[in-house]
């Protein structure tokens, strides 16, 4: 019996962390926020704060919100240190298939479509009418561990759209900030949830396991990993999984 207790207690913080960092995503559709924004411009600011606010107003159950940092403002004199290509392209990629000649910031993607109306109540009515559809896609995510420099990730993803049906996996932050010297937002002190850091796909449906990296002194409190299912011909978001870090 006081061999059984011993194994028990060893194994308690494994069987912890296999519960707390695993999840899968509802029977209905959640809703999958895009912030396009960046350092480098004076009007981001509110967007990055209205994000804040709709992270911290809805379960993530309900809304899986991302601010991705896009790299052509950098040019003006301030280097965002979040911004990526891939997220610039990401951006360009989604209006081409909106056919939307024109990319700004900040900009708000719901579902993978522009949403001009994300500071006032029609984004709630938005989010219900999402909420309120069937999922068409299926996710589960695990944590399975730490690297290095971020997460190993197992991803099990199915959708009804088949072929068309693609998966995506982004490592995020929050509380971070910067103190920006110059640029349109010069002598500010900019703060930022839901960064996303690091970011992979498309992928095929199906389980997979991949490594995330995240920002050197990244703490699980603040980390975690969202990833999406996005039909690739018309940009819809089918369903998307937020799941919080967890040491083991």
């Amino acid at each position: 019996m006081r061999l059984a207790l011993l194994i028990v207690a060893a194994l308690a913080p494994l069987l912890a962390f296999g519960a707390a960092c695993s999840a899968r995503s509802a029977a209905y559709t959640t809703a999958f926020v895009e912030l396009y924004t960046s350092e480098g411009c004076n009007s981001c600011p509110p967007a990055d704060r209205w994000l804040s606010g709709i992270a911290k107003s809805y379960p993530r159950e309900r809304v899986v919100p991302l601010a991705l940092h896009v790299d052509y403002w950098d040019y003006i004199g301030w280097k965002d240190p979040y911004a990526r290509r891939e997220f610039s392209q990401r951006q360009r990629r989604l209006s081409q298939l909106q056919r939307v000649a024109l990319v700004y910031t900040p900009q708000v993607v719901l579902q993978g479509a522009d949403f001009r109306a994300w500071g006032g109540p029609e984004f709630d009515r938005a989010v219900q009418r999402i909420n309120g559809r069937p999922a068409s896609a299926h996710l589960s995510l695990a944590i399975t561990g730490r690297t290095e420099v971020g997460f190993r990730v197992q991803v099990d993803a199915r959708a009804d759209a088949g072929e068309e049906a693609r998966v995506y996996l982004a490592a995020y932050e929050s509380g971070l900030s910067s103190q920006v010297s110059a640029g349109e937002n010069r002598g500010r002190r900019l703060a930022h949830d839901y960064v996303a850091l690091e970011w992979q796909g498309p992928y095929a449906l199906g389980p997979r396991e991949i490594a995330l990296a995240l920002l050197p002194k990244a703490q699980p409190a603040d980390s975690g990993v969202a990833a999406f299912v996005q039909n690739r011909r018309t940009g819809e978001v089918l369903q998307a999984l937020m799941l919080g870090a967890c040491a083991p």
